[in-house]
């Protein structure tokens, strides 16, 4: 399930590419598959980067020497890499869970290239509300969000260290029900008809990717879209 659309977010050939919180994988294979690039995913939880890397061997091919994969356990107000190293960073689904996120826009704009790319999405504001509304735990758990972003303000943020913004969009509409269904019934989440039949629907939705459902989502993001996700070009050195 991809957040990035790299119809706005494009990969040319030599790019090095990070995903910073990484998680289990799904954008920084997508980059490898998708271009002739260099990718690097990070994350601080060793299990989900294990997963990534299982996730991962059914694409890469180390023959192929127009592309490579990596993965590393690193913090992100930490990065192990040096000023104006990569050409694309990806930040999906992860500000909303670190204390001290401004420190980590301040790490992404130290190691983009001027003139690089950086995408960032967070939680929507109202589709979050309902959530936390829901159910204390959905966000009281450990590692959960700590924080409800507004995009105009992080937008501004991200501005304010010397990016340039030039596209947005949201994503992932059908998932805003499954969520609040999950809030719903959050202390017997995992045996609930309802949730599980919608569970079951996404499942179904993400494989076969029918034409019908992929037209529902695209009509219903601007208005319900789980996800808001921004693009941004760092500026050029004077």
């Amino acid at each position: 399930m991809k957040t990035v659309d790299f119809k706005h977010f494009q990969l040319e050939a030599g790019d090095r590419v990070l995903d910073l919180g990484c998680g289990e994988g799904r954008h920084v294979i997508s980059a490898y598959v998708e271009g002739e690039v260099d990718v690097v995913g990070v994350d601080l939880c060793l299990k989900d980067l294990q997963t990534a890397q299982q996730r991962a061997s059914d694409f890469i091919d180390n023959d192929d020497t127009r592309r490579s994969f990596g993965l590393a356990n690193a913090d992100a107000l930490n990065l192990p890499f040096a000023d104006n190293s990569f050409d694309k960073v990806i930040c999906s689904e992860v500000l909303e869970h670190i204390p001290d996120y401004r420190a980590v826009l301040v790490e992404i704009e130290r190691i983009l290239k001027p003139g690089g790319l950086f995408c960032a999405s967070v939680p929507r504001a109202w589709p979050e509300q309902i959530c936390w509304a829901l159910s204390r735990e959905y966000h009281e758990v450990e590692g959960g969000h700590l924080r409800i972003f507004k995009a105009a303000k992080l937008r501004k943020q991200i501005q304010g260290l010397g990016f340039k913004f030039y596209r947005r969009h949201w994503a992932h509409a059908l998932h805003s029900p499954y969520w609040w269904l999950k809030c719903l019934f959050w202390e017997k989440q995992d045996d609930n008809p309802l949730v599980k039949a919608y569970h079951r629907f996404l499942v179904w939705d993400l494989l076969d990717r029918p034409l019908l459902t992929r037209g529902m989502e695209a009509a219903l993001n601007p208005v319900m879209g789980k996800s808001v996700v921004m693009y941004f070009r760092k500026g050029e050195q004077l």
